[in-house]
């Protein structure tokens, strides 16, 4: 079993487009769980401690958190659906881990979460704008 520092440098040693994905499914996934644990914090204050509940809303509703949820709705886009390459390959089609293919499948993943990414993230965005700037 190898320390964490030998795997932290393989991580960043190593730079396949594969690697791209494997990290890249870890931190959104890890991104998703951690907005799941405050949700679950903040949530409980409605009950426990309800003025820290209202601290926790006027919080969120400042531009680095509205700018977080945004990259959060393309977190969970990836996740979900590099999750699902991940299952199909796996379970059904295990020669498509052949690597010319498993390759193009990645670059897939990442377009299409992008293209289902983007009008959530407009319309997110514009709400953000209008909220700054008082409309």
């Amino acid at each position: 079993m190898s320390d964490p520092k030998t795997a932290l440098q393989g991580y960043v040693r190593y730079r396949a487009v594969g690697q791209v994905a494997f990290l890249l499914h870890r931190l959104t996934g890890l991104g998703v769980l951690f907005f799941l644990i405050i949700h679950i914090v903040d949530t409980a204050f409605v009950y426990f401690v309800p003025e820290l509940y209202e601290h926790a809303i006027q919080l969120y509703r400042s531009l680095p958190f509205m700018i977080g949820e945004i990259f959060l709705v393309w977190a969970v886009f990836y996740h979900g659906l590099n999750g699902l390459r991940i299952i199909i390959f796996d379970l059904w089609k295990p020669e498509w881990w052949e690597r010319e293919f498993a390759i193009k499948s990645v670059y897939w993943v990442l377009v299409i979460s992008v293209l289902l990414w983007l009008p959530a993230a407009f319309t997110m965005a514009k709400h953000a704008i209008e909220y700054y700037s008082g409309g």
